[in-house]
């Protein structure tokens, strides 16, 4: 059966200070994108709703899904009838209050369909470069998180999980189809690792993969590094966005999938008999 696909919108937004002006920010250019390009999926970037920083996650933090966030995001979707990747909000948990880097995804009818807690925190320390440690506020998730959208299965990580092989393997080995990752990687590491990260988990998993950053602000106190791009099997950049808020649009070809697969069939010719890669129950 030949499997057709769909078209992708990924919203490369500018973060501002207001919370509030954020979310409307992203509902509006969502309408437009629906609007003007007639895609079925929408997907926003890492933090769309706060200023990216340890500093600012617990003041932006919200519950899942009865924050002002998720509402808005719910009722977008609905509207305009569409299925959305809600980026990342920082989440404060009701359980323990502990905080969370959290993706949303929600349904055409306005449905919660899956949440996604960033498993891999941003520690890092370059020397003359950067230094940021999420962990010192964030707590890592435990669990992988995938969707069915009009026939193709797509896994979500965020960010710094673009780095983990492992992490996409298992979504492969879940049959995912497309791999997307809302992200913000900063001045030191985007030029260096985001197209190549990209395309390496594109090429590994023979899959699309979406990253989604917010746009680049010269006077944040974090600045991202932009550069949205969509990725296909054969790890070839389809569309890519400069460093401003802008949107990047590709049409997502499930026949593009098989037909890489069938071609290079990495995935049957793995020596398991030597090596794997398994989730831990």
């Amino acid at each position: 059966m030949v499997r057709a696909g769909f078209r992708i919108a990924l919203l490369q937004l500018k973060v501002v200070a207001s919370k509030t002006q954020n979310i409307e920010n992203a509902v509006s250019k969502i309408r437009t994108a629906v609007a003007d390009t007639g895609a079925r999926v929408v997907a926003l970037p890492e933090c769309f709703n706060s200023q990216y920083g340890t500093q600012h996650f617990p003041e932006y933090a919200e519950e899942i899904p009865t924050g002002e966030t998720s509402r808005s995001l719910a009722a977008v979707a609905k509207e305009l009838g569409i299925y959305l990747i809600g980026g990342t909000i920082p989440e404060r948990c009701p359980v323990n209050s502990k905080l969370y880097n959290t993706c949303t995804i929600w349904s055409p009818e306005g449905t919660l369909m899956a949440t996604y807690r960033k498993i891999h925190l941003f520690d890092i320390n370059i020397p003359g470069g950067i230094q940021f440690r999420e962990s010192d506020v964030l707590t890592g998730g435990a669990k992988l998180a995938s969707v069915n959208i009009d026939g193709a299965k797509i896994g979500i990580g965020i960010c710094y999980d673009i780095r983990f092989d492992e992490l996409a393997r298992l979504y492969r080995n879940q049959g995912c189809d497309m791999l997307i990752y809302p992200g913000a990687f900063n001045m030191k590491t985007g030029p260096l690792h985001w197209e190549l990260l990209a395309r390496a988990r594109a090429n590994d998993t023979q899959s699309y993969v979406a990253t989604i950053s917010p746009a680049r602000d010269p006077s944040a106190g974090y600045i991202a590094w932009g550069h949205s791009m969509v990725v296909d099997p054969w790890a070839k950049i389809v569309s890519e966005a400069n460093d401003g808020e802008e949107m990047v649009v590709a049409d997502v070809n499930l026949k593009i999938v098989d037909e890489v697969r069938s071609q290079i069939p990495i995935f049957s010719q793995r020596r398991t008999d030597l090596y794997k890669t398994d989730s831990i129950p």
